[in-house]
């Protein structure tokens, strides 16, 4: 397993964390398959399906009896590896917000305030600007 940032898992317990580091496991791409994907078969759009950018990987794919893709797809390949780090840092963040809090809109945070829902990331309400203290409450998953 690569090391991440702990910034992800730094308000977990135990089984919380191992929670994120397996569904981050499942969910992380590798840098070297970025790579090859855009090397090899880059001109199909395979890199872009690899990463979850179909639009793109939909266009190359429409355009690839030209070859254009394919002399862009080799250029492409020497971004891939910070692509695929910023698709595995926005999956973690992605997981992590999950886990430590309910899904954006749901009700499940309330502020202690004013008793509207807010965001699990926010740290001040949006209705009426109080700050957003987390209790233990809000950081366990239910059972």
């Amino acid at each position: 397993m690569y090391p991440i940032d702990p910034i992800y898992t730094a308000n977990m317990n135990d089984h919380q964390r191992a929670w994120f580091y397996a569904e981050y496991e499942r969910a992380r791409k590798d840098e070297v398959i970025g790579v090859l994907l855009a090397i090899f078969l880059g001109g199909l759009g395979i890199h872009h399906f690899y990463l979850r950018r179909d639009s793109l990987g939909i266009l190359y794919l429409v355009f690839s009896w030209t070859g254009i893709p394919m002399v862009i797809a080799w250029i492409e390949a020497f971004f891939m590896p910070a692509r695929v780090r910023q698709y595995n840092a926005a999956q973690a963040f992605y997981i992590s917000s999950h886990i430590l809090g309910a899904a954006p809109g749901s009700t499940a945070s309330r502020c202690n305030a004013c008793g509207s829902p807010v965001d699990p990331t926010a740290v001040f309400c949006n209705h009426c600007g109080a700050a957003i203290t987390r209790s233990a409450l809000n950081t366990h998953p239910a059972l």
